[in-house]
């Protein structure tokens, strides 16, 4: 019997290939997404902008994690940092890091092009062009050609890490060509008014912020973990060292999370999760504490973070989210499938309807594996001699695109301010990457009794 793949190894985005039955094996399915390249174009008011930068850096993390064939960058990207990555001073540094390749003109005219900020445009593409974004707390992505001018009177970042994460989808739906819109219309978000989905510089583009949250309960450390660290590390913490963490995981990084997890990469692989993200985490100057057990309900929050941020697929776990004493909780759950991946759904708690009403007694819904295992490129792995329940297991790993997960963590994070700000939550924001709307919000109408989640200042720009 030859040894079985095994499906930590699996590409969660390269198990599209296979779940829809275009690639034969999953060889011919890492072949086609390795052909996949995305450029981006960076334009002189990037090197001014946080929340561009934020934009920049999370086009190019998110990029190369669905665009196997490597993400270019064309531009001046020797200028200062403006956001903390790492120890990198430019944003070339940075770039390099997250695995980017600046170039000084672009190779191929057939990838998707990304533009950030006005750029010139280096040639004719033959592809798609795109430009994104922001507005305050808007972010979003235009068709090039489109004529609309954006000025930023508020500076913030977690709208440029939605408008890079909106860029990158558009761009992989216009290269899978499941979208027939995909980079040809105008599809964005307001973090202030989620029901705000049309650029525009004629509305409230949010407030600019004084105070920043500072006692914060992460629970998953995963895909929706690690994408709201990355969200948080970019806000303006003028004291970093104010902020404490509760890093709440048990599983350590296979090769499987280097694909949709936004702080993972090869070199972490074989670590615990709490551990490899607290070194993230100190390394920003945040204070951390780890927890490695899972989530339940055999636990008392005492004088710990009250605000928790989850993003675990159990629903056991997030049945029991109400019940170990948070002020507040705010969840967020992704699509799987080749149909639903670019879902997601978040809710705050307490609200009119309670966690345990959401998923108490419920199990998780079966993956229709028996379908999947039909499909050729699971065939052709049973040929080889791999048995029925390794191909179960494999066809029951879910589709994941990182890109999902860092729209998802922008709206999380929003909320998260709003506590901040004393304002009133969102009890489910329900969104869909495909839906040129992008998302439906409803507001959380129960009275919640005023509790000081923790802050810190930002940094005076």
């Amino acid at each position: 019997m030859i040894s079985q793949f095994n499906g930590d190894q699996l590409h969660r985005l390269v198990k599209l290939a296979m779940d829809t039955g275009e690639a034969q094996s999953i060889a011919e399915a890492k072949k086609q997404f390795d052909e996949y390249c995305l450029t981006i174009q960076v334009g002189p008011e990037v090197a001014e902008s946080s929340a561009l930068q934020a934009c920049l850096l999370t086009a190019v993390n998110t990029g190369r994690r669905c665009f196997l064939g490597g993400v270019e960058i064309v531009g001046n990207l020797e200028v200062p940092l403006r956001i903390p990555w790492k120890r990198s001073l430019t944003l070339s540094e940075a770039v390099i890091d997250l695995q980017g390749k600046p170039v000084k003109t672009i190779t191929s005219k057939k990838s998707p092009c990304i533009h950030v900020g006005n750029s010139k445009a280096d040639g004719q593409n033959d592809s798609c062009s795109i430009k994104a974004v922001v507005n305050g707390w808007y972010g979003g992505v235009l068709p090039l050609e489109d004529a609309k001018v954006f000025y930023q009177s508020v500076d913030f970042t977690p709208a440029g890490v939605l408008a890079g994460a909106l860029g990158v989808s558009e761009a992989f739906q216009y290269i899978r060509g499941d979208t027939p819109l995909a980079g040809n219309r105008s599809i964005g978000l307001s973090l202030w008014n989620p029901g705000q989905t049309e650029p525009s510089n004629h509305f409230d583009p949010g407030p600019k912020l004084a105070q920043l949250p500072s006692k914060i309960w992460l629970i998953g450390l995963g895909h929706l973990g690690q994408a709201y660290l990355w969200t948080l590390g970019f806000l303006p913490y003028k004291n970093p060292g104010d902020v404490e963490l509760v890093l709440q995981d048990f599983d350590k990084l296979v090769e499987a999370n280097d694909s949709t997890s936004l702080l993972t990469d090869s070199s972490l692989l074989g670590f615990k999760k709490t551990r490899a993200m607290a070194v993230w985490c100190e390394e920003r100057g945040f204070k951390t504490n780890v927890l490695e057990r899972r989530f339940g309900q055999n636990f008392r929050v005492d004088n710990e973070p009250q605000v928790a941020l989850c993003g675990v697929d159990n629903a056991l776990a997030r049945s029991h989210l109400e019940d170990v004493g948070f002020k507040r909780i705010i969840e967020a759950g992704l699509g799987k499938g080749i149909q639903e991946y670019l879902g997601f759904q978040i809710h705050t708690f307490p609200s009119s309807r309670k966690a345990s009403q959401y998923w108490s007694s419920k199990t998780e819904k079966s993956s229709p594996t028996d379908a999947l295992i039909k499909k050729p490129a699971y065939q052709a792995l049973a040929l080889e001699g791999y048995e029925k329940c390794g191909l179960t297991e494999l066809a029951g790993r879910s589709v994941g695109a990182s890109f999902v997960g860092a729209v998802t963590s922008t709206i999380v994070i929003a909320e998260m301010l709003r506590i901040v700000l004393g304002k009133e939550l969102h009890e489910v924001i329900d969104g869909d990457l495909r839906n040129s709307n992008l998302c439906t919000s409803v507001l959380n109408e129960k009275m919640l009794e005023p509790f000081n989640p923790g802050v810190t200042s930002v940094i005076e720009m």
